[in-house]
Order: C-alpha cells, then sequence, then structure tokens
C-alpha cells in the first residue's frame, strides 16, 4: 500500500493531539494540575501542527477528491461537511479552553473543557475516517481545487 505522506503525517498529528487530550483529561481528574496543564498544550501543539500541514498542503497542493463509487460520493460529501464542522467548532473551542485554563478563568474552563474534549475525539475519529475513505478503503481521487475536491465542481 501506498500512503500519501502529507496526509498520513497530517492524520499522525491529530490522533496525537486527541490521545494527549485523553491524557489530559485523566490527569484533571486526579488533580495533577501542572502535569494536565502541560499534556494540553501538547495537545494544542500537535493540533497547531495537523493543521499547519493541512492547510498548506490545500493551499499549495490541494485536496483530493473521493476517489470511491460515484454512488458514494453523497454520503462521503455529507460525512466531510459534518467533519469539518466538527473540527471547525472543536478548534474555536480548543482555542477558549487553552485561553482560560491559561489565564486561570477556570470557572469557564471547567464548563468547557469536557465539552471541547469530547468534540476534539469525535473531530479525530471522523478525520481517520476520512483519511482511510480517501487513501486507504478507495483510492484517492484527483488532487485538485478544495471547492471542487469537496463539492464537485
Amino acid at each position: 500500500m501506498n500512503l500519501p505522506l502529507l496526509p498520513t503525517i497530517s492524520t499522525f498529528f491529530i490522533v496525537l493531539s486527541a490521545i494527549l487530550v485523553a491524557i489530559g483529561w485523566s490527569l484533571v481528574i486526579r488533580r495533577k494540575i501542572e502535569a494536565h496543564k502541560k499534556v494540553m498544550w501538547a495537545a494544542g501543539a500537535a493540533a497547531l501542527i495537523f493543521f499547519i500541514i493541512y492547510a498548506s498542503r490545500t493551499i499549495f497542493i490541494g485536496n483530493t477528491s473521493f476517489g470511491g463509487p460515484a454512488e458514494y460520493k453523497i454520503y462521503y460529501t455529507v460525512f466531510l461537511i459534518f467533519h469539518i464542522f466538527l473540527a471547525t467548532t472543536g478548534a474555536v473551542f480548543g482555542i477558549v479552553s487553552i485561553t482560560t485554563g491559561y489565564r486561570n478563568r477556570l470557572g469557564i474552563h471547567r464548563k468547557i473543557g469536557p465539552i471541547t474534549s469530547i468534540i476534539w475525539f469525535f473531530t479525530a475519529i471522523t478525520g481517520v475516517l476520512v483519511y482511510l475513505l480517501l487513501y486507504v478503503f478507495y483510492k484517492g481521487g484527483e488532487t485538485t481545487s478544495v471547492f471542487k475536491a469537496i463539492l464537485g465542481f
């Protein structure tokens, strides 16, 4: 199997960020606050590395369109839009969670942190599924502009 380098690396970083979020959540439950802070910063860094790789590839190379059976394209597109919505929401919540934690605004941080984590877990899971659908289960389609790859035009 010949997997594409940049999508494989970026998917690794999004999975790593979700694993680190899970570890961070476990640490805060056990009241290991300093360890929690370090792990969550690492989770944010992993997510940022993912985003830099993804955005760079999108800007300079393009996106890979779905290469599976045509009758599955609509289901893939709906799933991809759901993933993009989750990822965008998770990123905003993540920035707010990191900021409120850093600024010791713990009332807000404690309320949105668990929500952020759950959104991020679903973002990572759906991101891996998008990767599998594009590069493992089916051979990726053409690499083209983001609009054509997602919407077909």
